[in-house]
């Protein structure tokens, strides 16, 4: 079981990354190869990270209210698959530029592999950059991941708030404008 947050390589203990407030929560597919941080995370230790869904907030001008909160999750209900990295009991999603529906809530997205390319993907011998790095730009599409994205309540921005009543579709008013 890995923390949430990766924690730099070169931190030393938790108190110093609360103090340098390093901890990475998504690495991007572009530069994850590149980044001191996530560089050999990336080589020799990938995961999956299971989920039922995620959260999304609405950043892009649009059709959406800014900071709108979607509960974004496979329409059959089964778990997510996300990829990942881990170090040192800390962990961070992989993520790349939305496409599809998703790019109408926010620009990135978490990264999911086709089902098929798991076990490569977990397989720690297979550390060849370039070859990663290609099955990186193999991330499905939001439709062939079979993810819906679901309004919700405000009530998901407030820490103090818990429980699947989170992840109820709610209905939206009209579009918002800037005029």
């Amino acid at each position: 079981i890995a923390s949430w947050g990766f924690i730099a390589p070169w931190i030393k203990d938790d108190v110093e990354a609360k103090a340098s407030q390093s901890r990475a929560i998504n690495a991007r597919s572009e530069s994850i190869h590149e980044k001191p941080t996530f560089r050999d995370a990336f080589k020799f230790h990938r995961c999956l990270i299971p989920a039922d869904g995620y959260y999304e907030w609405a950043t892009e001008l649009g059709r959406f209210a800014s900071k709108q909160p979607f509960f974004i999750h496979r329409s059959d209900k089964q778990a997510l698959a996300m990829a990942g990295v881990y170090e040192n009991g800390t962990a961070a999603i992989i993520t790349k530029e939305a496409t599809g529906a998703l790019a109408k809530i926010h620009n990135r997205m978490p990264l999911f592999l086709p089902k098929h390319e798991w076990k490569l993907w977990l397989d720690s011998d297979f550390n060849d950059v370039s070859e990663l790095q290609a099955l990186l730009h193999m991330g499905l599409s939001p439709e062939d991941a079979g993810l819906v994205a679901d309004p919700v309540s405000t009530k998901v921005n407030k820490i103090a708030n818990n429980g699947l009543e989170l992840t109820k579709a709610i209905e939206l008013g009209e579009q918002e404008t800037l005029i």
